[in-house]
């Protein structure tokens, strides 16, 4: 028998949502800046890392955001998502962030 004692959900390995990009889009490594409607991806990866990709919304090219694969921060792949999905609303050629892990993320 199986007795789980910590009633959180697992944490996910893969966030996957909608976002448009503010004026100044979103930097990727292949194509350079694209805007507008984006899917953004982020997966995590063996040895706390994540790997972001974004593509024009129902397109089939994928693209990696600049500065992808990232560190996960301590807060966690959920939190690097929500980071991800805010500095391409921002726009200005958003790229991933950068977490050393020798601070806070």
């Amino acid at each position: 028998m199986l007795l789980m004692t910590d009633n959180r959900a697992p944490a996910a390995d893969m966030y996957v949502d909608q976002v448009k990009a503010g004026a100044g889009g979103a930097m990727t490594d292949e194509v350079g800046v694209i805007t507008g409607d984006l899917t953004v991806v982020t997966r995590a990866l063996p040895g706390g890392r994540a790997d972001i990709r974004v593509q024009y919304a129902d397109a089939d090219e994928w693209y990696t955001l600049t500065g992808s694969p990232v560190l996960v921060p301590p807060a966690g792949l959920a939190r690097l998502h929500a980071d991800v999905l805010d500095r391409i609303r921002h726009g200005g050629g958003a790229e991933a962030p950068a977490w050393s892990g020798a601070g806070s993320a």
